[in-house]
């Protein structure tokens, strides 16, 4: 699950809005799975040697990745059947735009999706859609000119040199304030610019090819294009190097930096923030929040000491490489083959309709997301989940309550904050109103920027203003769950309660091994090493004493160790620290959810086995079934550098060889690769499962 920021609540009842009358949910239109399929082990592993292997080895031998993608696993299947059911719908709803009525929900999601499928438009229109934006930048003559520029530039698909964006205060989580993030980056992370082994080096190699053969596909070989791969590297490359690290940027106090708009005007006089509200229509604002202060006195220096022509070659580059996945197919290539095929390992392109369905899911999430859930989400699902989330979050109170190295008075501060979480399930309570988007029939990439332009209005009107606690982040059909620590909030959206995670026709050992981990790891994230610094109104505050946070720092260090030591494509260790919040969530998960279910009927000692396991041994196969995933060295390699959550074997196996229950399940013991040796008999860069 992502560890994301964002907003608030459960939703109570779904209409279908402007896609005529709504149909009643009914079960049978889910996919129909056996809970566990016998067929997906690997009865040549044991349990006690490598359990994600015994559990998935005959899956994995079964589900290559295919050549469209870089990584197959239980997300990947959850997420066909979603796209099987908004192709349908997407396809209805393209079939009716000419006929419905202007600006209903219908036109626009059938308009943009039926623009992005036409492909003899595509090509005929070729990088005509973007030839404006480029010729502005071609006219600019000087530096103010440039800024201004820029400014649209920040409303329409892609920010150059920094990220501007409107969120609430870290620190007064009830006010939306106006917040800058470091940025201007092309390449995935700012490391990927400054390590030396042959596979990083080989990437920076790819990347300078990319960016030629762009240019050369906007403007024609010249002179000129087979320059400006070294100059945007160059102008990059002083961008990453006052960048904060992935690891640097999980501090919370170290990227709330809190300045006056009169002193970040005087911090950057050539960007002119006063004239950037001014032309955005803006609240006023008081201050912003900055994530890196370095950062931004280079951006200052670079803007000002950078010649004209090098400012017309970054924003080109920007303006090109944001917008080439809504163009022909010559642009789309380039982006696929460093993105994809270097970055990640692809073999093929995405069908159109699924790289379509991501863009209009993307722009107009909450519009699909409405019949998406009127066609697959039932009462029933909601109503289980809501009691699953009932009896993890008592079960999670019992144990903080119970804990012996936690003093009394941060006890009761985190009872607190459990007892305030907002739970959100399915969909949201209140949509998002898109009346002011228009949706028009010119072209694929002028509708995305329109949609662009109409999301970052919407963001700017929120400036100063109230936080609404009733807005989603992730759109309903998204696999994925999220804790957003500055609203206190777990959502979990209706793409991802369907199975392996949550299964209606399974016992409750598979569901809690399953959904109910999630459960448990989103409400653990409120208190790993980030969500611990937040309290229960969701303001960045300490709230632990001394003592508590040094026994913390303490406990999790042993977990830091034990990830550094697992070590994937030859010398590439997990990242302990870069992973630590979502390694911390996983064991909390696994034994919140566990011990939740022994509460239950089911969950009670039972001679009755099910598939020859008994119920504690089904909820760690639940648990094991929904990590099983094959991934390319490629993509691999990218997520160990940029990705906090760890593979998905050790996601799986190491949260149970730190977990009694598991043992007493499946009778590991000393010399079992699954028992995890003490401190001192541990021996680190072994690679354990293979």
């Amino acid at each position: 699950m992502t560890k994301k920021i964002t907003f608030t609540l459960l939703a109570v009842s779904i209409t279908a809005v402007c896609f005529g009358q709504a149909k009643p949910s009914k079960t049978g239109s889910l996919p129909k799975n056996k809970p566990v399929e016998l067929s997906n082990f690997d009865n040549s592993t044991k349990p006690t040697e490598n359990f994600y292997q015994y559990v998935n080895g005959g899956w994995l031998k079964n589900n290559p990745i295919p050549a469209s993608e870089s990584r197959w696993g239980a997300f990947s299947e959850v997420q066909e059947y979603n796209y099987a059911v908004l192709k349908t719908l997407l396809q209805e709803c393209a079939q009716q735009s000419a006929t419905a009525a202007p600006g209903s929900s219908t036109q626009k999601i059938g308009t943009l999706y039926k623009l992005g499928m036409d492909s003899m438009k595509l090509e005929a229109d070729g990088i005509t859609p973007i030839m404006e934006d480029l010729k502005a930048i071609a006219a600019i003559k000087t530096k103010e000119e440039g800024v201004k520029l820029v400014y649209n530039m920040f409303r329409g698909v892609g920010a150059p040199f920094f990220n501007f964006y409107a969120f609430a205060d870290a620190k007064n989580s009830t006010l939306v304030v106006p917040q800058i993030g470091q940025g201007g980056l092309g390449m995935p992370d700012r490391d990927y610019y400054f390590k030396d082994d042959p596979r990083t080096v080989n990437i920076r190699a790819s990347y300078k090819e990319y960016i030629t053969s762009s240019f050369e596909v906007a403007f024609g070989k010249s002179d000129r294009t087979a320059l400006v791969a070294d100059k945007i590297m160059e102008i990059e490359t002083r961008l990453a190097k006052v960048s904060l690290t992935r690891v640097e940027r999980r501090d919370n106090e170290k990227t709330y930096n809190k300045i006056s708009f009169a002193d970040l005007d005087t911090k950057m006089p050539l960007f002119g923030w006063k004239n950037f509200f001014q032309l955005i229509q803006a609240p006023a604002a008081e201050y912003f929040i900055m994530d890196n202060p370095a950062f931004f006195s280079e951006v200052n220096t670079l803007m000002r000491d950078m010649p004209i022509e090098d400012w017309k070659t970054y924003l080109e580059w920007n303006a090109i490489r944001n917008a080439q996945g809504y163009l022909n197919h010559a642009m789309v290539n380039e982006s696929f083959k460093f993105y994809s095929q270097t970055m990640q390992g692809t073999k093929e392109m995405k069908p159109r309709w699924k790289r379509v369905l991501n863009t209009v899911d993307g722009n107009l999430g909450e519009l699909l997301g409405q019949e998406y859930c009127n066609r697959t989400f039932t009462p029933e699902t909601k109503e289980r989940c809501l009691r699953m989330v009932t009896n993890i979050g008592q079960t999670f109170e019992k144990r903080i309550t119970a804990l012996d190295w936690m003093e009394e008075s941060t006890k009761q501060k985190a009872l607190q904050k459990l007892s305030t979480f907002i739970k959100k399930i399915g969909y949201p309570d209140k949509w998002k109103d898109f009346d002011k988007l228009t949706i028009k029939e010119d072209s694929y990439y002028a509708n995305i920027k329109r949609a662009s332009v109409f999301e970052f209005d919407y963001m700017v009107s929120k400036i100063g203003k109230p936080v609404d606690r009733t807005e989603w982040m992730m759109s309903p059909p998204t696999v994925n769950a999220y804790y957003n620590p500055s609203y206190n909030e777990i959502v979990f959206p209706a793409g991802i309660l369907q199975p392996p995670f949550f299964n209606a026709d399974a016992d409750d050992a598979i569901n809690y091994g399953g959904i109910g981990a999630v459960i448990g790891h989103e409400m653990t994230h409120g208190f790993d090493d980030e969500g611990r610094n937040f309290d229960a109104e969701g303001n960045l505050k300490n709230w632990w004493t001394t003592d508590d946070s040094a026994k913390f720092a303490a406990k999790t260090a042993m977990l830091v160790e034990q990830f550094n030591s697992f070590m994937v494509l030859d010398t590439v260790h997990v990242n302990g620290e870069l992973t630590l919040g979502e390694n911390i969530a996983d064991l909390g998960g696994i034994t919140i959810s566990y011990d939740a279910f022994m509460q239950t009927q089911r969950g009670r000692p039972s001679p009755t086995l099910i598939d020859g396991f008994t119920p504690q041994q089904r909820f760690f196969i639940g648990w094991a079934q929904v990590w099983r995933n094959n991934i390319r060295d490629a993509a691999m390699a990218q997520r160990i550098m940029t990705d906090p959550h760890s593979p998905g074997v050790y996601r799986c196996n190491a949260p149970l060889m730190n977990f009694p229950p598991f043992y007493e399940a499946f009778g590991i013991k000393p010399g079992d690769k699954m028992f995890r040796k003490k401190k001192k008999e541990q021996k680190s860069g072994k690679r354990i499962f293979k």
